[in-house]
């Protein structure tokens, strides 16, 4: 009579693999790796590319001098610069993780010395300022350059995402959905600069700081509507080669 075949069972404390289950095992061990990677790399080619954007760690800090101005968040003036970031040039500043530039906000109207690492994606810079005695100091004794006003563009309306501007100049990659809307809204709250990243461009400019109508911060009941597609209207005003988007929000709509 023929011996019925045994079922292969297998057993994880034997110091051998059943021999029917080898096989089975090394295509296992095979494909799935290979599934996986497949399925990674259709994911992330169905997201949009938002350029490259990071800290800027292998150009070193950053040591700048220049002339602060508060409103509608802390931004500098460049007058002493480095390559990365010459004289003339606007910066937008932060503090460290999701809080805003508040060491430099109380430095308005004056020259100060500026330390810290810079973020960059594109022509959006950000510099997140360094603590304890490299942190942000006035320049004693130094004679103030004569003020330039901000130049008003007119009116636009404009298409495209309120972001916070740190993640989008380089701290994070730009995502999508409600942890993207979540994590950009902590930013905000925190006193991280607002941006409006456009679908298209005012004099080759396509990101802008973003203000209130009245050139302050941004009204808090626009965090309702970031990190999605909408519409809306404003003055914008030139501060040096930035941008300020002084945004309507009665105008302000979903797309």
């Amino acid at each position: 009579m023929k011996t019925p075949e045994r079922e292969i069972f297998f057993v994880g404390f034997l110091s051998e693999i059943p021999p029917g289950l080898r096989r089975f095992l090394a295509l296992t061990c095979v494909i799935l790796p290979c599934v996986f990677a497949g399925l990674g790399f259709a994911v992330s080619a169905t997201q949009d590319d938002p350029g490259d954007g990071a800290f800027r760690f292998d150009l070193g800090r950053q040591e700048l001098t220049g002339v602060v101005t508060a409103l509608p968040y802390p931004t500098l003036t460049i007058i002493e610069g480095s390559e990365l970031l010459p004289p003339g040039h606007v910066l937008m500043l932060s503090g460290a993780g999701k809080t805003g530039a508040r060491a430099a906000a109380g430095l308005d109207g004056q020259l100060a010395r500026i330390q810290g690492i810079a973020l960059t994606r594109g022509t959006l810079t950000m510099l997140q300022l360094a603590g304890g005695a490299r942190a942000p100091a006035p320049v004693e004794g130094a004679v103030l350059p004569a003020p330039t006003p901000d130049t008003s563009l007119g009116r636009w309306r404009l298409t495209g995402e309120i972001c916070d501007g740190k993640c989008l100049a380089g701290a994070m990659r730009p995502g999508t959905g409600l942890s993207h809307k979540a994590c950009a809204n902590l930013c905000l709250i925190g006193g991280i600069p607002p941006v409006f990243a456009a679908t298209g461009d005012v004099e080759g400019e396509a990101f802008f700081l973003i203000a209130g109508p009245d050139g302050g911060p941004m009204p808090e009941h626009l965090l309702e509507i970031t990190a999605v597609l909408i519409e809306a209207e404003g003055e914008i005003v030139r501060r040096g080669d930035l941008l300020i988007f002084k945004l309507d929000p009665a105008t302000a709509r979903v797309l």
